[in-house]
């Protein structure tokens, strides 16, 4: 069976990885993540550097956050991309990367911590106060990566807010907007016309002999 994530080693320097799935504790599907798997990949890597590719609705914080310290303890330099989605858990991750990276068309979702719970009224006090304390290391992730003040990422958080890559930037959960895809696509653009231009200058220059008929240059056209 496929992990739900792969590594590929790009070079010498650099090994890449997919997070592509739900960050939890206990597998359910294929492309689930948990920690312990995650640990024990990354104990294998080689390269210096790694680059984690996220495309994640979340899932368990405890989970998130094992994933996040191992990679703000890695000994190299960790690059995060949103590829798609980075949501709740699932975003504490990705502000695990010194260079995060988002494309025009990604999205960053942040939010409180939340759960299902039975009880009495006491119990429901005590899970409401849980949360509060488990939200706090979320919201030092943020701060961590953002510079924010904590009131502003709680307030964030209180509301479940979504961030495009442009707002994501701005604010600092992004250090970089990605668009060199569309700038490849440019360049290619431009470099296909010039070569066209080439083509079309040399033609030009260098216009193709007209084939001589022997027959019709001694005797003429009948």
């Amino acid at each position: 069976m496929n992990k739900f994530f792969a590594f590929t080693k790009k070079d010498e320097s650099n090994t890449e990885l997919t997070i592509y799935g739900d960050i939890v504790s206990m597998k359910w599907i294929e492309n689930d993540v948990t920690h312990f798997d995650f640990a024990d990949e990354l104990a294998q890597v080689t390269t210096p550097n790694i680059t984690v590719r996220i495309n994640s609705y979340g899932g368990e914080v405890s989970q998130g956050l094992g994933i996040y310290n191992l990679l703000r303890d890695w000994k190299g330099h960790v690059t995060t991309v949103c590829d798609g989605f980075a949501c709740s858990a699932a975003s504490v991750v990705f502000m695990a990367g010194k260079s995060r990276i988002m494309p025009k068309t990604s999205l960053l979702m942040i939010h409180n911590a939340w759960t299902i719970a039975s009880g009495d009224s006491e119990d429901f006090k005590k899970m409401a106060e849980d949360l509060a304390k488990i939200n706090e290391p979320l919201i030092e992730s943020y701060v961590i990566a953002t510079g924010l003040p904590s009131s502003k990422v709680k307030k964030m958080m209180d509301e479940e807010t979504w961030l495009t890559a442009d707002e994501a930037f701005e604010m600092g959960f992004a250090t970089k907007i990605q668009e060199e895809s569309v700038k490849a696509s440019l360049e290619s653009n431009v470099l296909f016309n010039l070569v066209e231009r080439l083509k079309n200058t040399e033609k030009q220059l260098n216009p193709k002999p007209t084939p001589i008929n022997a027959w019709e240059q001694y005797f003429g056209k009948k």
